[in-house]
């Protein structure tokens, strides 16, 4: 939804603007293509992506994740911004990469860190977590059904012979998956590990928190999720200023928010689109303008 997204950022060729996830640069160069003087400054943590960054004088790279938003744009000159984007999730090179354990398709070893500097990885947390962990985190991040018998069984297993690859671990729960639903359920317990590995429900709270403090007002945040616990977050910042409960009220009820929603629902793909590039068909899009 490249097009979506740069209308909901409704860009001044001469403003700033963030990218705090420019994986392979797609949206980043579209950004640039409509700025005249303007800035874009662009985060990712992972090393690999600085490889696609461009040489324009107009562009700033920030090795980092983007949960450190605010400190790394005020750091480059820039403490306000007019527009955020954000395209949350596994790049299609990093889910491409065999070596990185992302995919359910390639054995690789369990790692799953998008910054390569991390101590945790999938092996870590697969291998050391106790079991109540381990139920908590497929039970929430994964949202699988039966995510305690899950955890005893993984425990169970890693007492024999350490659980290190894709395929090791695909095959230690293999007895526990319907026939049929093979893929849905590897991708729901990869997706699970993955949001522990990299923490990253807490550092989207984080850079939502901060992307309300920095854009000016009119500013646009454009978010793209991909699963349903990204998407809540960023539905109940946009629409009531907190993460969970009700939107607070002035004394003369007005709402206290720093975000109106641009659109009332999620903007979702098209089917061409879904057509064109499958991982799009789970994408839900939503814009808030700073108040």
């Amino acid at each position: 939804m490249l097009n979506e997204c740069l209308e909901g950022l409704n860009i001044n060729p001469d403003g700033v603007y963030v990218d705090v996830t420019f994986g392979g640069g797609g949206h980043s160069k579209a950004i640039l293509s409509k700025l005249d003087k303007g800035t874009l400054i662009s985060f990712d943590q992972d090393p690999d992506a600085e490889a696609n960054a461009p040489d324009d004088d107009r562009f700033i790279f920030v090795a980092q994740n983007f949960r450190y938003l605010k400190k790394f744009c005020k750091l480059n000159g820039f403490p306000k911004v007019d527009g955020i984007l954000a395209d949350l999730g596994v790049s299609s090179h990093q889910f491409d990469s065999a070596e990185r354990g992302f995919s359910i398709r390639f054995d690789a070893d369990l790692d799953m860190r998008m910054d390569q500097s991390s101590e945790i990885t999938a092996k870590k947390i697969i291998n050391e977590y106790a079991e109540a962990e381990l139920h908590r985190i497929f039970g929430m991040y994964g949202e699988i059904q039966n995510s305690k018998t899950l955890a005893k069984t993984i425990v169970i297993a890693r007492l024999r012979e350490p659980i290190e690859t894709v395929a090791q671990l695909k095959e230690v729960v293999k007895p526990l998956v319907k026939r049929g639903k093979e893929n849905q359920y590897y991708a729901q317990l990869f997706q699970a590990i993955r949001i522990e590995v990299n923490q990253e429900l807490e550092a989207l709270v984080e850079m939502l928190e901060q992307a309300a403090e920095i854009l000016n007002p009119g500013g646009r945040l454009v978010v793209m999720s991909y699963h349903s616990l990204e998407d809540r977050l960023v539905k109940n910042f946009i629409n009531k200023g907190k993460f969970r409960g009700e939107v607070e009220k002035d004394f003369f009820g007005n709402e206290i928010k720093p975000f109106e929603a641009f659109t009332r629902k999620a903007i979702i793909p098209t089917d061409d689109e879904i057509k064109e590039n499958n991982r799009a068909r789970s994408a839900k899009l939503r814009i808030g303008v700073k108040l």
